[in-house]
């Protein structure tokens, strides 16, 4: 085995389990203080406002988080692979649209919904292909299909919602029922956590994604098949975009061509801010959600405190700030 291979073998295990590692006891850190500010923020709300740690505001904020949340997964993956996709809030506004189009078209809801998934799949291939094969730079790429893609729910629906209230019961279920007391979102949404987080602590075929993220020239070296590991990761990314565009159509009874505008944002915070790097290579699924969950509670805070709409983006724009000076930081000091 070559002096790179070995490395790189041991060197994900370091990054996911982090036993003996200074980095994995950072990440173990990070995720611990994260669950510190969020009780803190709990506790100082439950104070600040009546209705924070009522039942109607905790089903509303874990509604906000649970959905968007899918594509935060999605997000995270990609980014310890190296890439990042500023598109994501067009693709699922792009499902969202496809599948209402088809549904209005006379195509069966589930049937509608797979074709709108498998299109948001191609647009990440499409991506994909541009990165690996013609070797443009991921960044630009997904600001090329982010304009794409919205230009495409633009054109389907003339730039007007469209209503979808003939949807069946069972597919309204998808994003509006409940299971007991639990939205049934939520229990989709955990599910995706449980699955992707086992798998990139656990499964030897997602550990390549670690790999390649912290350095591809060696792991090309190694024998890993990068490109075809940014290729899934891409692909992946979208696809996750798109099964959560159908979700919030089926939750909201339409399909809305500007939804999830500056979606792509809050992503890549709750991402970073949970510990994925833009440098690749390093971040957790659990880390992620936490940031997701962080952002959601001073989202609805800032409601409650009725501050203005304006100062909520400037406090959202400084989280992400924040969170990537702390990530451009940590990389420094790792360099050295």
């Amino acid at each position: 085995m070559s002096e790179a291979a070995h490395h790189l073998r041991n060197e994900p295990a370091a990054r996911t389990s982090g036993r003996g590692s200074t980095l994995g006891r950072l990440v173990r850190a990070r995720e611990a203080g994260l669950v510190l500010v969020i009780l803190l923020l709990f506790a100082a709300m439950s104070f600040a406002s009546p209705y924070f740690l009522s039942w109607e505001n905790m089903r509303a904020m874990t509604m906000a988080f649970a959905v968007e949340g899918i594509v935060v997964v999605g997000m995270t993956i990609l980014l310890i692979s190296g890439g990042i996709d500023l598109s994501v809030g067009s693709v699922v506004a792009f499902a969202m649209v496809l599948a209402g189009w088809l549904f209005l078209e006379g195509v069966d809801p589930w049937l509608a919904s797979g074709i709108a998934i498998l299109a948001s799949a191609g647009i990440g291939a499409a991506m994909g292909f541009c990165v690996t094969r013609i070797g443009l730079h991921h960044f630009i790429v997904s600001l090329a299909f982010m304009v794409i893609a919205r230009g495409a729910c633009l054109l389907f629906t003339g730039g007007r919602p469209l209503g979808l209230f003939t949807l069946p019961p069972e597919f309204k279920f998808i994003g509006q029922g409940s299971i007991g007391v639990i939205p049934f979102v939520i229990i989709i949404f955990v599910v995706f956590v449980i699955v992707f987080d086992f798998l990139l602590r656990r499964s030897t075929a997602f550990r390549k994604i670690f790999y390649t993220g912290s350095n591809e020239k060696a792991a090309a070296y190694s024998g890993i098949r990068t490109k075809r590991v940014i290729f899934f990761t891409t692909v992946l990314c979208s696809t996750l975009a798109g099964f959560a565009g159908i979700i919030y159509m089926a939750r909201f009874g339409s399909a809305q061509p500007t939804f999830g505008i500056g979606m792509e944002l809050n992503v890549i915070a709750a991402a970073v801010i949970g510990g994925a790097s833009l440098s690749g290579g390093q971040g957790t699924i659990l880390g992620a959600i936490l940031g997701a969950v962080l952002l959601s509670v001073v989202s609805s805070s800032l409601a409650l405190l009725d501050v203005s709409v304006y100062w909520q983006d400037i406090i959202r724009g400084s989280i992400l700030l924040a969170a990537v000076a702390f990530d451009h930081y940590l990389h420094r000091h790792k360099m050295r």
